[in-house]
């Protein structure tokens, strides 16, 4: 009998989630959680082990970024088992939300180097591009704006870019996406999704590594070296090392980047029961000729403007610089009870500096004269200081036997802002139907502070899977989060604010058979805001909540997944700007608190092997997205959208691999100010892409890989708004792998 992971009675799979202190009360939360894991009432299931050849046993270890490793490394596409969601190691079928994970195989054979192509990739997911430097990502109609590495939360804002979406995915095992509410794990943020990046790490006790060299398209040269093994005798302390270089230009004129990037990570056995975790990751990129917006959309006489897609508004002196240093350490203790105990911690640091030019207004369509130009030189620093406790594993309650997690988190991410700005006339922009980006550069002040903030997140979570009976499990959960911010700004002053909030969590999941199940959760989330009421009160924090209901099932031993979901997600409180109001006794914007945005819809995936041969990941999303008066919401999304990527090993000559996919998207749009402050709508219609890609295996060590992305050069609109940005012309590269 084939067992799930998350159903064995083996080595209980004991993982987890995330857990942060430093206030007071933290030291006696933590002596409670140790002396449950030392003293719970010992489980027989935790010593019974399986000798049947067709039972899963996962031996899960003490560190959430190894949780499924080895058995979720490899080629798949699909994972046996994840945190995601609940911070409970389970079986990506009884989880009661719906999750997908991009595995290092699927990053490797559609050739996904950063985080944001992954996401473009991932289902249920859709991007907006601002400019050629920030992409915001979202779900089911609402920003992303939760990303945590290996649990850690790292809040995000579309203003401001510290480069996440360009993060480097050679250093990561797999990126795990939650859709829908996740404030269990995440704590403060959007009922849209969470997405995690979980790193590599040295499992190999034999040196063992791979070596990359890719040229591709706009001159893209890039190298990767990935290499472990152990760094004693026995290869209880192992050491691995991933560094990477990439320098390439552009569909666009004048625009060139580089990056480079090292990551370094010391795995150590310190007892059987006891795990050692350190690394540091370094990455640094160097863009010229960055955007900041796009081209302007109407021309004077109100007809849309037809400038190429190379066409690229900044001038030649722009610059998009980014730097970014990650410490981290993880230890934790597995306890012969089957209890397992974490701390978790990281400090971050990541700084940009920008110079851009925001091209405006309404040049003509004859003479190219008459757009103008608002300059900014803004430099920004992120502190990020986090750390995480936790325990969790089995206890017995009822003759049956139930896992339980909780733990406290804190958090501290301090960003500040420097700005210098200028404007450009028509004059000094010139002739657009010339321009080549020789504009000369302003004479820019001194750089003065813009804004900062500090905030503070502190929690505690707890969250219990009940064992009701064999085929139903009830997952239930809180997060208590103490919310603070302290801001200043040139143009809103000082204030702090703190709120308090209790997040709740419940899921049900029923085993139909060995294959199918059912599930319905309910999870919520908060995002508190700093907008005021005419009469000076802080508007209320946003509340995000998410109902879902589906199936789910797995084939051949969890080697694919398929799922199937219909949701409901509400958001209140969302700050709205009250007319021409102000703030009584400030100039500032008054605004009230919208009420009853809804978005529904449904959702499918299937990833895996369907074969021993093909694996395929495929999905779709469909949704309506409305506020409170009954008006759509985000338009400029798409609310039907497929994916599709597929690999074939062709069976005559098993070197050879094939494969390709495409996505499809209908029509948009976006309603803007045209000429003369005219309401006009400009559309995106429907379209899809296709890619494709084969590898051959020269040897066993060495394998060359073609990918082609946009196959039918297909031109399409990344953003709609007074501008507009192209998708990318196609392109394409070639890769050399050698593996020893």
């Amino acid at each position: 009998m084939l067992v799930r992971a998350s159903k064995v009675r083996g080595k209980k799979l004991i993982q987890p989630a995330r857990i942060h202190a430093e206030w007071k009360s933290t030291l006696s939360v933590l002596t409670v959680l140790i002396g449950f894991a030392l003293y719970a009432p010992h489980s027989d299931a935790a010593e019974t082990t399986s000798s049947t050849s067709d039972t899963i046993v996962v031996d899960a270890t003490a560190n959430s970024a190894n949780a499924t490793t080895p058995e979720n490394s490899g080629k798949a596409y699909a994972v046996k088992t994840t945190t995601a969601g609940t911070g409970l190691t389970l079986a990506p079928r009884d989880v009661p939300q719906s999750v997908s994970v991009i595995t290092k195989q699927r990053m490797l054979d559609q050739n996904l180097n950063t985080v944001g192509e992954v996401l473009d990739q991932t289902v249920g997911v859709y991007s907006q591009t601002t400019d050629s430097e920030r992409q915001q990502y979202y779900a089911r109609g609402f920003e992303i704006n939760n990303y945590t590495f290996d649990g850690i939360p790292t809040n995000v804002t579309g203003a401001w870019n510290f480069g996440d979406s360009t993060e480097d995915t050679a250093i990561y095992d797999r990126i795990e996406v939650v859709r829908g509410a996740t404030g269990l794990l995440s704590g403060a943020g959007n009922p849209s999704a969470s997405v995690n990046m979980v790193r590599k790490h040295a499992d190999s006790k034999t040196w063992t590594g791979t070596v990359t060299g890719t040229y591709g398209s706009w001159d893209k040269r890039r190298g990767v070296v990935d290499v472990q093994g152990p760094l004693n005798d026995s290869g209880t302390v192992r050491g691995r090392v991933v560094a990477g270089y990439q320098d390439k230009d552009s569909y666009l004129d004048n625009y060139k980047a580089r990056k480079a990037f090292i990551y370094g990570v010391v795995d150590a056995d310190i007892t059987d029961n006891t795990k050692l975790s350190v690394g540091y990751d370094y990455q640094q990129s160097r863009v010229r000729g960055s955007t900041w917006g796009g081209i302007p959309t109407w021309y004077t006489d109100g007809s849309k403007t037809n400038f190429s897609r190379s066409f690229n508004p900044a001038p030649d002196w722009t610059h998009y610089n980014v730097d970014s240093k990650k410490v981290f350490a993880d230890l934790s203790h597995q306890f012969d009870n089957g209890w397992n105990i974490r701390a978790n911690g990281t400090h971050s640091e990541t700084t940009f500096d920008s110079k851009l030019m925001y091209l405006d207004g309404f040049p003509n369509k004859i003479t190219g004269f008459g757009a103008t130009g608002y300059g900014g030189w803004y430099q920004g620093k992120r502190k990020l200081d986090s750390v995480d406790v936790m325990a969790n594993g089995p206890f017995q309650l009822l003759g049956r036997q139930h896992e339980l997690i909780a733990g406290v988190t804190y958090s501290r991410q301090n960003n500040s802002y420097d700005a210098s700005t200028t404007s450009f006339s028509p004059e000094q922009i010139g002739n657009l139907n010339d321009w080549d980006g020789s504009m000369a550069d302003a004479n820019w002040d001194s750089m003065t502070p813009y804004s900062a903030e500090i905030i503070r997140q502190k929690s505690a979570y707890s969250a219990a899977r009940f064992s009701l009976a064999d085929p139903l499990s009830l997952i239930v959960g809180a997060r208590y989060t103490q919310w603070s911010a302290e801001e200043t700004g040139i143009y809103t002053g000082s204030s702090s604010y703190e709120k308090n909030n209790v997040t709740p969590y419940a899921g049900l999941v029923y085993d139909i058979n060995e294959t199918w199940s059912a599930y319905a959760s309910y999870t919520s989330i908060f995002q508190p805001q700093d907008y005021k009421t005419v009469d000076g009160k802080l508007l209320d924090p946003i509340k995000g909540k998410s109902y879902e209901a589906g199936v789910k099932s797995d084939w051949y031993n969890g080697s694919l997944i398929a799922s199937a979901a219909v949701f409901r997600v509400e958001q209140d409180n969302l700050g709205q700007q009250d007319g021409s109001k102000y703030v009584e006794g400030s100039a500032d914007q008054a605004y009230y608190a919208a009420q009853g945005t809804v978005s529904k819809g449904v959702e499918f995936e299937v990833n895996g092997a369907v074969t021993d041969s093909l694996k395929v990941t495929f999905g779709g999303t469909s949704y309506s997205i409305k506020d409170g008066e009954g008006n759509g919401v985000s338009t400029n999304l798409p609310r039907t959208a497929f994916k599709l990527f597929t690999s074939y090993k062709l069976p005559v000559q098993q070197d050879i691999t094939v494969g390709g996919g495409a996505t499809w998207q209908n029509r948009t749009y976006q309603d803007t100010s045209g000429v003369s402050g005219k309401n006009v709508r400009i559309y995106q219609g429907s379209y899809a892409l296709f890619n494709l890609f084969t590898r051959y295996q020269i040897t066993p060590q060495l394998a060359a890989q073609l990918n082609v992305n946009n196959l039918f050069d297909k031109t399409y609109y990344t953003n709609l708004s007074n501008y507009i940005v192209y998708g990318e012309s196609r392109n394409a590269s070639v890769s050399m792998s050698y593996s020893f």
